[in-house]
Protein backbone atom coordinates (compact mmCIF):
# COMPACT_ATOMS: atom_id res chain seq x y z
CA UNK A 1 0.00 0.00 0.00
CA UNK A 2 1.37 3.24 -1.32
CA UNK A 3 -0.53 5.69 1.23
CA UNK A 4 0.27 6.44 4.61
CA UNK A 5 -1.85 4.38 7.44
CA UNK A 6 -2.78 7.79 9.04
CA UNK A 7 -4.86 8.58 6.09
CA UNK A 8 -4.39 12.28 4.36
CA UNK A 9 -0.49 12.20 2.60
CA UNK A 10 2.11 14.61 2.42
CA UNK A 11 2.79 17.15 -0.26
CA UNK A 12 5.65 14.98 -0.71
CA UNK A 13 3.47 12.24 -1.39
CA UNK A 14 1.09 13.78 -3.71
CA UNK A 15 3.52 14.63 -6.05
CA UNK A 16 5.15 11.28 -5.91
CA UNK A 17 1.42 9.52 -6.67
CA UNK A 18 1.11 12.23 -9.51
CA UNK A 19 4.52 11.16 -11.19
CA UNK A 20 3.02 7.38 -11.13
CA UNK A 21 -0.68 8.45 -12.57
CA UNK A 22 1.74 10.42 -15.42
CA UNK A 23 3.76 7.52 -15.63
CA UNK A 24 0.65 5.68 -16.20
CA UNK A 25 -0.50 7.98 -18.46
CA UNK A 26 2.17 7.64 -20.84
CA UNK A 27 1.69 4.01 -20.87
CA UNK A 28 -2.18 4.44 -21.83
CA UNK A 29 -1.26 6.70 -24.86
CA UNK A 30 1.51 3.74 -26.01
CA UNK A 31 -2.33 1.50 -26.02
CA UNK A 32 0.23 -0.75 -22.95
CA UNK A 33 -2.87 -2.89 -21.38
CA UNK A 34 -3.85 -2.31 -17.61
CA UNK A 35 -2.50 -6.01 -16.22
CA UNK A 36 1.33 -4.47 -17.73
CA UNK A 37 0.79 -1.02 -16.11
CA UNK A 38 -0.20 -2.76 -12.37
CA UNK A 39 2.63 -5.33 -12.43
CA UNK A 40 5.20 -2.42 -13.77
CA UNK A 41 4.17 0.17 -11.71
CA UNK A 42 3.07 -1.81 -8.49
CA UNK A 43 -0.29 -0.24 -7.99
CA UNK A 44 -3.93 -1.52 -8.04
CA UNK A 45 -6.37 -3.08 -10.56
CA UNK A 46 -9.06 -0.26 -10.16
CA UNK A 47 -6.66 2.43 -9.53
CA UNK A 48 -5.09 2.29 -13.26
CA UNK A 49 -8.79 1.69 -14.61
CA UNK A 50 -9.62 5.03 -12.41
CA UNK A 51 -6.55 6.89 -14.12
CA UNK A 52 -7.29 5.51 -17.70
CA UNK A 53 -10.89 6.67 -17.32
CA UNK A 54 -9.94 10.17 -15.98
CA UNK A 55 -7.11 9.81 -19.20
CA UNK A 56 -9.72 9.10 -21.89
CA UNK A 57 -11.75 11.90 -19.87
CA UNK A 58 -9.52 14.62 -20.19
CA UNK A 59 -5.76 13.60 -20.75
CA UNK A 60 -2.57 13.62 -19.05
CA UNK A 61 -4.15 16.89 -17.44
CA UNK A 62 -7.02 14.73 -15.83
CA UNK A 63 -4.44 12.64 -13.47
CA UNK A 64 -2.76 16.06 -12.12
CA UNK A 65 -3.45 16.18 -8.39
CA UNK A 66 -6.13 18.13 -7.11
CA UNK A 67 -4.18 19.05 -3.78
CA UNK A 68 -4.63 17.97 -0.29
CA UNK A 69 -8.21 17.19 0.32
CA UNK A 70 -9.36 19.66 2.76
CA UNK A 71 -8.21 23.43 3.26
CA UNK A 72 -8.61 24.94 6.37
CA UNK A 73 -11.32 27.07 6.54
CA UNK A 74 -9.24 29.45 8.87
CA UNK A 75 -5.80 31.34 7.11
CA UNK A 76 -3.17 31.74 9.67
CA UNK A 77 -3.95 35.46 9.29
CA UNK A 78 -7.27 34.70 10.76
CA UNK A 79 -6.44 32.67 12.99
CA UNK A 80 -4.36 35.12 14.58
CA UNK A 81 -6.92 37.46 14.91
CA UNK A 82 -9.25 34.30 16.63
CA UNK A 83 -6.43 33.86 19.06
CA UNK A 84 -6.44 37.55 19.96
CA UNK A 85 -9.83 37.16 20.80
CA UNK A 86 -9.57 33.95 22.95
CA UNK A 87 -6.62 36.13 24.61
CA UNK A 88 -9.43 38.38 25.53
CA UNK A 89 -11.41 35.67 27.64
CA UNK A 90 -14.95 34.01 27.67
CA UNK A 91 -16.30 36.47 29.57
CA UNK A 92 -15.32 39.11 27.28
CA UNK A 93 -17.62 37.19 25.01
CA UNK A 94 -20.46 36.68 27.40
CA UNK A 95 -19.99 33.75 29.30
CA UNK A 96 -19.65 33.33 33.39
CA UNK A 97 -16.68 31.18 33.61
CA UNK A 98 -13.62 31.35 32.37
CA UNK A 99 -13.36 28.37 30.96
CA UNK A 100 -12.88 28.38 27.00
CA UNK A 101 -14.56 24.50 25.22
CA UNK A 102 -14.83 23.75 21.88
CA UNK A 103 -18.41 24.77 21.61
CA UNK A 104 -17.93 28.11 22.67
CA UNK A 105 -14.73 28.71 20.33
CA UNK A 106 -16.77 26.78 17.60
CA UNK A 107 -19.83 29.63 18.49
CA UNK A 108 -16.46 32.93 18.50
CA UNK A 109 -15.57 31.21 14.81
CA UNK A 110 -19.35 31.61 13.97
CA UNK A 111 -19.77 34.96 14.94
CA UNK A 112 -16.18 36.40 14.03
CA UNK A 113 -15.67 34.95 10.70
CA UNK A 114 -19.53 33.77 9.68
CA UNK A 115 -17.86 30.03 9.60
CA UNK A 116 -19.74 26.92 10.41
CA UNK A 117 -17.25 24.29 11.47
CA UNK A 118 -17.73 21.42 13.80
CA UNK A 119 -16.09 20.98 17.48
CA UNK A 120 -13.93 18.38 15.61
CA UNK A 121 -12.96 20.66 12.96
CA UNK A 122 -11.96 23.24 16.31
CA UNK A 123 -10.09 20.38 17.82
CA UNK A 124 -7.90 19.91 14.28
CA UNK A 125 -7.96 23.62 14.00
CA UNK A 126 -6.56 24.33 17.51
CA UNK A 127 -4.05 21.16 17.19
CA UNK A 128 -2.52 22.27 13.96
CA UNK A 129 -1.23 25.81 15.41
CA UNK A 130 0.00 24.23 18.52
CA UNK A 131 -2.70 24.50 21.24
CA UNK A 132 -3.46 21.25 23.69
CA UNK A 133 -5.93 20.46 26.00
CA UNK A 134 -5.89 21.68 29.46
CA UNK A 135 -8.06 21.47 32.22
CA UNK A 136 -7.69 24.54 34.64
CA UNK A 137 -5.89 24.34 38.32
CA UNK A 138 -8.25 24.59 41.45
CA UNK A 139 -6.77 26.51 43.94
CA UNK A 140 -7.62 27.72 47.30
CA UNK A 141 -9.26 31.45 47.64
CA UNK A 142 -6.94 31.49 50.47
CA UNK A 143 -3.71 30.42 49.38
CA UNK A 144 -0.72 32.31 49.51
CA UNK A 145 1.83 31.86 47.00
CA UNK A 146 4.60 33.76 48.63
CA UNK A 147 3.94 31.29 51.66
CA UNK A 148 3.61 28.09 49.53
CA UNK A 149 7.43 28.87 47.75
CA UNK A 150 8.68 29.44 51.01
CA UNK A 151 7.28 26.01 52.19
CA UNK A 152 8.79 24.14 49.14
CA UNK A 153 12.22 25.88 50.01
CA UNK A 154 12.43 24.99 53.26
CA UNK A 155 10.43 22.67 54.96
CA UNK A 156 9.87 20.13 52.09
CA UNK A 157 13.91 19.09 51.49
CA UNK A 158 13.74 17.95 55.23
CA UNK A 159 10.92 15.99 54.89
CA UNK A 160 12.71 13.69 52.19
Amino acid sequence: MRYAQGGGLTAERRKFRERIRFQAGERFARGEKNVAIVKELRVSERSVERWRRAWRAGGTAALASAGPPKQPKLTDDRFAELEKELARGPAAHGWEDERWTLTRIRALILWHFDLTVSPAAVWRLLHRHGWSWQSPARRALERDEHVVELWKKDVWPQAE
